[in-house]
């Protein structure tokens, strides 16, 4: 099943250059079930990346671009009377699709953005009383502009929490930048691409992520780290335990992608700044928009890293 996940990777890099890190972070949160917050500014190819992996897995997509206005009943759904039927019908909301693209979440109002908690979390939308389940696999990918603040409302910790990684698209090399020009003289690179992969494929090989193996003190050192979080000054909430449990299984898909049966701690300190970070509830005084990653990478240094042979 490796097999299945690079053909994706490399079907994806058609279209988004110099980017592998985030495309192996991306796939790693879509094995592990959880979802993706990108937090950049426009035009560095977010919703691109979005529409590239949804046509390489060939399931459905979808896109909500959030304003203002946006109800939760745009996001989820919601009963209309039908005069035919002379009853109330259910008309599904963009949520029932394989990739979501939430463009621009923080500009929804908190009440808006809590629709889609029970969407994330627990993969299924209630209205009304009645609970559907959503396609399986449900991917949101969720953007947002950290630079402007006018008309966003902040992503409350609960959401945020929702989210398995957080990651910026960064910027481009020259050579990156004018390859990105040359590819697209004629026609746009993502018209080019197909479908190398099924949601089922993504479901059969993220079941083999309990194969595995997480070494007793590398689960140990994870919880180290969480742990830490929670004592460091000009931090008034650390890491959960949903963030620890996050932090594992990244761990393993990191480690799947990489093609290893176990997880080594060079798989922990790859994922931990962007599973972590954004999961810590900061001090005023602590401030800048990089604190969390900071605080993340001084844990790393400061947490003894066990050494012993990671395979069974």
């Amino acid at each position: 099943m490796q097999k299945t996940i690079s053909n994706i990777h490399e079907n994806i890099k058609k279209v988004i250059i110099g980017k592998d890190d985030t495309i192996t972070m991306i796939l790693a949160a879509l094995l592990s079930g959880g979802h993706v917050l990108l937090d950049d500014v426009p035009g560095t190819g977010k919703t691109m990346l979005a529409r590239s992996l949804a046509k390489s897995l060939d399931c459905t997509f979808s896109r909500i671009q959030f304003t203002p206005d946006l109800l939760p009943t745009d996001v989820t759904g919601l009963n209309y009377f039908h005069q035919k039927e002379n009853d109330f019908v259910f008309k599904p909301g963009p949520v029932f699709t394989g990739v979501l693209l939430a463009d621009e979440i923080n500009r929804a109002t908190p009440r808006t953005q809590s629709a889609l908690l029970e969407c994330m979390e627990e993969k299924q939308v209630t209205v009304d009383g009645v609970t559907r389940a959503l396609p399986r696999p449900f991917f949101v990918i969720a953007t947002q502009n950290p630079v402007e603040t006018t008309g966003t409302f902040p992503l409350p910790e609960a959401q945020l929490d929702r989210f398995l990684v957080k990651l910026s698209m960064g910027g481009l090399t020259k050579e990156q930048e004018v390859e990105i020009l040359n590819s697209r003289m004629k026609n746009a690179p993502i018209e080019g691409i197909s479908s190398v992969a099924t949601g089922l494929d993504v479901l059969n090989a993220a079941e083999q992520l309990k194969d595995i193996f997480v070494h007793p003190l590398l689960v140990s050192y994870m919880v180290d780290i969480a742990q830490q979080s929670r004592r460091q000054p000009g931090i008034l909430s650390g890491v959960s335990p949903r963030g620890t449990l996050a932090l594992f299984n990244m761990s393993r898909a990191y480690a799947y992608i990489n093609d290893r049966s176990y997880v080594v701690p060079e798989d922990i300190k790859a994922v931990a700044v962007p599973v972590l970070a954004h999961r810590l509830v900061l001090d005023r005084s602590t401030g800048g928009p990089d604190a969390g990653q900071n605080v993340i990478r001084n844990i790393l240094n400061q947490v003894t890293v066990p050494t012993e042979d990671w395979s069974r």
